[in-house]
């Protein structure tokens, strides 16, 4: 199998994975503790964990609390994200190199067709 050959196989297994993304989410999640301060203490008390996924829309940061049960979820589609990200990465690389190989493969192409004759004339 020659190169070419092989970034087709490639690129075709890439959007077969894909297709299998069911869920994802972007953004990151991170936890926040809050100090509270009790009744007949000076020193404030940690609560938490709280569950914050924050993303970017536009030029702004959007944050949403997350209840206990969808934390593991979360984490999945975080997971599925950086997954399909790193997939696009891989399929624009070989599409890029598949491009390069292709205008190669047709100069080669074109150059061997001309015949000798023709060469002389020039």
């Amino acid at each position: 199998m020659n190169r070419i050959e092989q970034i087709e196989a490639r690129r075709r297994e890439i959007l077969l994975e894909m297709g299998k993304i069911r869920s994802m989410r972007r953004g990151t999640l991170s936890e926040q503790y809050l100090r509270v301060l009790q009744k007949g203490k000076s020193e404030p008390a940690l609560r938490g964990p709280y569950y914050v996924l924050s993303r970017q829309e536009g030029d702004k940061t959007a944050s949403k609390r997350l209840k206990p049960d969808e934390v593991v979820q979360a984490r999945e589609d975080i997971e599925a994200h950086k997954r399909f990200k790193g997939l696009c990465r891989e399929f624009e690389g070989l599409t890029e190199e598949l491009g390069q190989l292709s205008r190669a493969f047709e100069e080669e192409v074109k150059k061997g067709l001309k015949s000798p004759s023709r060469r002389r004339r020039k």
